[in-house]
C-alpha cells in the first residue's frame, strides 16, 4: 500500500465535511496507520523531535508529531476532538480531570492509555492529557484535530503545582528542541 499524503488530507477533509465528529476521521487515520511502513515511506524516517504542520484550516489541522526519546509534554487541552494515529514507537497518555477545589491544584490524574504502532484513538473535545514517549528512541504519530490547533484560548497545567495557565506555544516548541539537544 502507498500512503499518499495529499490523498490523506483530502480524505480527512471529506470525513470532517461528512461528519463533524471524530468518527469518520478516525476511520481515515486507522486506515493510514494500519500500514506504518507506508506512512514512514511517505513522511520519512523520524530524525528529530518535531511538531510539523501538514495541513491547517479552521475546521481541520493535521500534524506529524515526532516525540523525542523519553520526551514528556505538560498536561494540556485542545478544546476540540482529536484522533491520534501512531506509525512508529509509542505514545503514552495520562488523562486528567478538573478538580472543584480552590487550593490552586486544578487537575488530578484520572486514567491512562498507551498507544502503540497501528493504534488510531480519538480524544474528546474536553480531554486534558499529558504525553510521554517512554522509549529511548523517536516515536511518530499523525495527530488530526477537528479545528484550528493553533487557536488561542487553550490551557496547559504547571507540572509541579498542576495549576492552569494559557498554553505557551514557544515553551512547547522549546521542549521539542530540547529533546533534539539530548
Amino acid at each position: 500500500m502507498i500512503f499518499d499524503l495529499e490523498q490523506f488530507i483530502a480524505d480527512c477533509r471529506n470525513a470532517v465535511q461528512a461528519d463533524p465528529s471524530h468518527v469518520a476521521t478516525q476511520e481515515v487515520v486507522a486506515r493510514a496507520v494500519a500500514d506504518p511502513g507506508a506512512v514512514l515511506a511517505a513522511l520519512g524516517e523520524p530524525r528529530r523531535a518535531v511538531l510539523e504542520k501538514i495541513h491547517s484550516a479552521p475546521d481541520l489541522t493535521i500534524l506529524n508529531v515526532v516525540w523525542g526519546a523519553k520526551m514528556t509534554i505538560l498536561p494540556h487541552d485542545h478544546r476540540m476532538w482529536a484522533v491520534i494515529g501512531v506509525y512508529t514507537g509509542r505514545e503514552d497518555n495520562i488523562f486528567w480531570r478538573r478538580l472543584p477545589t480552590t487550593d490552586g491544584r486544578g487537575i488530578e490524574a484520572a486514567g491512562a492509555r498507551a498507544l502503540s504502532v497501528k493504534d488510531a484513538v480519538p480524544l474528546g473535545r474536553d480531554i486534558i492529557h499529558s504525553v510521554t514517549n517512554p522509549i529511548p528512541r523517536l516515536s511518530g504519530a499523525i495527530h488530526v484535530y477537528g479545528g484550528d490547533f493553533f487557536q488561542a484560548g487553550r490551557s496547559e497545567w504547571d507540572p509541579e503545582w498542576l495549576s492552569e495557565r494559557p498554553v505557551d506555544v514557544a515553551r512547547t516548541m522549546r521542549l521539542f528542541e530540547d529533546a533534539n539537544a539530548t
